[in-house]
């Protein structure tokens, strides 16, 4: 397969001009480097009827564009089974009856890292396993030969962080985040995987489940997020924050593109023509704070 970068929403609603901005680092890595772009949509948990159509046509306005059709998560349930059955048939996974709150409460093992599960049923015996089958379905969970692990980002360096069992299937039957999204890659060929500097956490245990299930460990960028003025992250309370929202101003997509691309030290116009000037390393690493209210004046 041709090597790709990607961009993969989840559609539980419109993009904000943070998700745009990140779509738009996406598309540049990936461009720059002559890899094809795909698009997936992660609808395996939240999905608002409209919102996947509202997305495609927002990437679009601004100038993005991807290669072949788009990929839903829902589709490929199968694939992620056989993952799972993989790792089960090699002794890598375990029931897990807990719930959340059990799962807070319990006390930490010594020295295990803060939030990390704390293997309350890694080592169920059959009895004890068939006894909390009948009062509750089971999860299935990763059984981890490590407590962290070392991935490297091309704008944070060696980054280690948690490993610990994580969920691969929730108790409702839904395939995890975590599990679908390592797959999918693979899958599609994708060995560049650009987005928010929030999932940097998480990326460990995907190269670590990467690793266990034989599947190359894709180049990771992280990049800033797009924050309000308190420095959180953008919300609707923020005001206009969506192309319909800024277009309800009186504030053009064109000048919402351009604004971006200017926050990313690149000049206004196309992405095409940002294209000839983007260069990685030259990229602001903090947080940008979004203007917030008051826009139907324009951008800045």
């Amino acid at each position: 397969m041709t090597p790709a970068g990607r961009f993969a929403p989840s559609p539980s609603g419109e993009l904000h001009v943070g998700n745009l901005r990140t779509a738009m680092l996406a598309w540049l890595f990936a461009r720059s480097s002559g890899r094809e772009f795909l698009l997936r949509v992660e609808d395996l948990d939240r999905a608002r009827a409209g919102a996947e159509a509202e997305q495609l046509r927002d990437l679009a306005a601004i100038g993005i564009t991807w290669d072949g059709a788009v990929v839903r998560q829902t589709d490929r349930g199968g694939v992620y089974a056989k993952a799972i059955s993989r790792l089960t048939a090699a002794g890598l996974t375990y029931e897990c009856f807990c719930t959340r709150r059990e799962i807070q409460e319990a006390p930490s093992a010594p020295h295990a890292p803060q939030g990390a599960y704390p293997g309350t049923c890694r080592n169920l015996d059959s009895a004890e396993r068939e006894l909390k089958r009948s009062m509750r379905p089971a999860a299935i969970r990763l059984r981890s030969a490590v407590a962290e692990y070392t991935v490297n980002d091309v704008l944070h360096g060696a980054f280690t962080g948690v490993v610990d069992d994580f969920v691969l299937r929730r108790n409702d039957g839904v395939t995890a985040y975590n599990l679908a999204v390592v797959v999918d890659d693979a899958a599609q060929g994708i060995d560049q995987v650009v987005r928010g500097d929030d999932l940097l956490a998480s990326t460990p245990r995907q190269a670590y489940l990467a690793l266990l299930l034989n599947i190359p460990t894709p180049e990771y960028a992280h990049v800033p997020l797009v924050v309000n003025s308190d420095g959180a992250r953008l919300a609707k309370r923020d005001g206009a924050v969506t192309l319909g929202a800024l277009a309800r101003a009186g504030v053009p997509v064109g000048d919402v593109r351009d604004h971006l691309l200017r926050s990313l030290g690149l000049p206004a116009g196309t992405l095409e023509q940002a294209l000839v000037s983007f260069r990685p390393d030259r990229l602001p690493r903090k947080t940008w704070v979004w203007p917030g209210q008051g826009l139907a004046g324009g951008l800045p």
